[in-house]
């Protein structure tokens, strides 16, 4: 079958033949086709499988969408579906995970200065804590020692004198209840796994008493559920 000339539609034999564009010419009318200049393969421009010279070759043009109130509709559809399939990712492959941190020498520095820190503030408040302690059975005990001095005969005896009757039993001082949990109560958000001996591990829901804030990313409290004591990232708390 003998091939076509993509310009004046005739007969192209093999010696006269340029195949270019997907098609097949006459080297002779291989021309721009806008203005008839000849072109070689080394300084045509194809566009819509026809040959042009540089310049007349088609500029093309952005085109304009009209901003309408359903083309923002539509916008605002798609946006929200974006945001909707983030916070689904979100939820199911990021939250509640730990990021971990390149282990270079000031990554590993400051980490352990932060745990010297942590250890210091946390040997103040368990010293502090004690010192109360002890001040408490202090004074406890200086107030069961006037009692007794006040009554030495015990608290069932007493003196019965002709004509008077005899005084009302004043009962002994009772020991002051134990005091409720100090400080701020606070429920886990996400389960975390103790990393350093300072620290201790709970669960999601679990509730942390006992607190004290050691600085902006630590606090020290007791997990009620195991009575572990320690060190807890304030991110992944929040206030009862």
């Amino acid at each position: 079958m003998s091939k076509k000339c993509a310009k004046c539609d005739k007969t192209v034999y093999p010696a006269e033949e340029l195949k270019c564009l997907d098609k097949v010419w006459h080297k002779t009318c291989f021309k721009c086709w806008e203005c008839g200049m000849a072109l070689t393969m080394k300084n045509y421009k194809g566009y819509n499988k026809l040959p042009y010279c540089t310049a007349h070759y088609p500029q093309t043009k952005a085109t304009v969408v009209a901003d309408t109130p359903e083309q923002r509709r539509l916008i605002q559809t798609s946006q929200m579906q974006s945001q909707v399939a983030y916070h689904a990712d979100f939820e199911r492959n990021i939250k509640g995970t730990v990021t971990s941190l390149a282990e270079d020498a000031e990554t590993k520095r400051v980490k352990e200065i932060a745990g010297v820190v942590s250890q210091a503030a946390y040997t103040r408040t368990s010293q502090s804590d004690r010192s109360e302690g002890f001040q408490r059975e202090e004074s406890y005990n200086a107030k069961s020692e006037q009692q007794r001095a006040y009554n030495p005969a015990g608290p069932s005896a007493r003196m019965v004198m002709p004509g008077i009757p005899a005084p009302a039993q004043v009962p002994p001082p009772q020991p002051p209840p134990p005091s409720a949990p100090g400080g701020v109560v606070y429920v886990a958000m996400y389960d975390y796994d103790a990393q350093d001996d300072d620290e201790v591990s709970f669960l999601e829901n679990d509730r942390i008493i006992n607190s004290e804030q050691v600085d902006e990313g630590w606090i020290v409290g007791t997990v009620q559920r195991t009575g572990h004591r320690g060190m807890i990232p304030a991110n992944y708390i929040e206030r009862a």
